[in-house]
């Protein structure tokens, strides 16, 4: 069987080919480009990375293939990122990249070299099952908990999952370095990648600002309305965000040990271009027990049951939490929590589970 492998020049996607080699697959390793607005600035390392996944795939002795999707990129991730942070949001172009390029310009590609699968070295399992007859694939979580990355996929649908292999998802980190050092790979140590694709490790703000303009604005308080300072721009802000504010010299209210509480961006207003804020980590304005999820994607194809008790990640970094779908009309899901959450965030995910199963999930409104 062909496999094409999608390699960034890691070791989680090196290793992916080389454990299909091994296997007996067919493999060639694809390398995707999808950004050069700055290819040759310090923050992107898009040349490093073509030159690691060439020495890895001379190692293996797999052939390498080199697309250039950077047109896709930025017309199908990029402008809706734009677009989602002038909205007063706070979008993730991850799960829109995983989505729209890897899992459809990505695989396309594939099929057209001939290829009858594409892995890439994301920690997630696909499981082929049986549903009354029906054959179903679903997307499961990695066995390695602290990297899972099914969060980043839930938006895959039955035909992307079935032609998909994830090599990784039985492994955990050290053994997949293990694998890599055993085998000579160059890259067995080298740091995983951080942050969005396309912004490196840049400052973000400095970064934002190249495409939307600083909007000065009032800081003010939830609470009194007060006016406390002045931002540069509600894009550069989130809920929750504690740093940045340039307000901490402001005095308010204190915490158990008498000291000032930190401020923390609960709310933006942006007809009025406000950001409003409060004080305290567990100021009520910054709890919810519920949401809204719009955008909707459902990898079986069908609505999961409402008033069952499921897990959702409302953010990437936290644990699943406890939920029920109360209803789901409309392109909306509404979903309560069995305890408040911090910080829920418009423009994130939300993504719902069934034990280890990936139900699917929205973007919070």
């Amino acid at each position: 069987m062909k496999v094409v492998v999608g390699m960034s020049g890691g070791v989680d996607s090196s290793v992916t080919a080389l454990l299909l080699k091994q296997q007996g697959y067919a493999v060639t390793g694809l390398f995707m480009k999808n950004w050069e607005d700055d290819d040759d600035s310090d923050y992107c390392s898009t040349r490093q990375d073509l030159v690691d996944v060439a020495s890895v795939c001379d190692v293996i002795g797999i052939d390498l293939e080199v697309v250039n999707f950077s047109a896709e990129y930025k017309d199908r991730v990029f402008a809706d990122f734009l677009r989602e942070y002038e909205a007063g949001r706070t979008p993730n172009p991850d799960v829109l990249c995983n989505s729209e390029i890897k899992f459809r310009c990505f695989l396309d590609h594939a099929m057209q070299l001939g290829a009858e699968r594409i892995a890439t070295g994301h920690y997630a399992q696909v499981r082929e099952w049986n549903n009354d007859g029906r054959r179903e694939y679903q997307l499961l979580k990695a066995e390695d908990g602290t990297k899972d990355q099914s969060y980043f996929l839930y938006r895959l649908n039955q035909q992307q999952l079935a032609k998909t292999l994830f090599p990784l998802g039985t492994l955990y980190k050290r053994e997949v370095r293990r694998i890599a050092e055993q085998a000579g790979l160059h890259v067995a140590a080298k740091k995983d990648s951080t942050g969005i694709c396309f912004i490196g490790e840049r400052p973000f703000r400095e970064f934002l600002m190249r495409y939307l303009p600083a909007q000065p604005g009032e800081i003010r308080s939830l609470d009194d309305d007060s006016v406390l300072g002045e931002h540069q721009g509600l894009m550069y802000h989130t809920i929750g965000q504690r740093k940045g504010l340039h307000i901490g010299g402001i005095k308010g209210n204190q915490d158990e040990a008498g000291e000032h509480e930190a401020w923390y961006v609960a709310k933006k207003d942006v007809k009025a271009n406000v950001l409003y804020v409060v004080q305290g980590h567990e100021h009520p304005a910054l709890l919810r027990d519920r949401l809204v999820a719009t955008d909707l994607n459902w990898i079986a194809g069908r609505d999961p049951h409402t008033n069952w008790v499921y897990t959702a990640k409302p953010r990437y970094r936290t644990p699943d939490m406890p939920c029920e779908i109360d209803r789901i009309a409309d392109g909306r899901a509404e979903i309560a929590f069995a305890q408040p959450q911090w910080a829920l965030t418009p423009g994130q995910s939300v993504v719902v589970y069934e034990s280890k199963v990936c139900l699917g999930g929205g973007i919070i409104v």
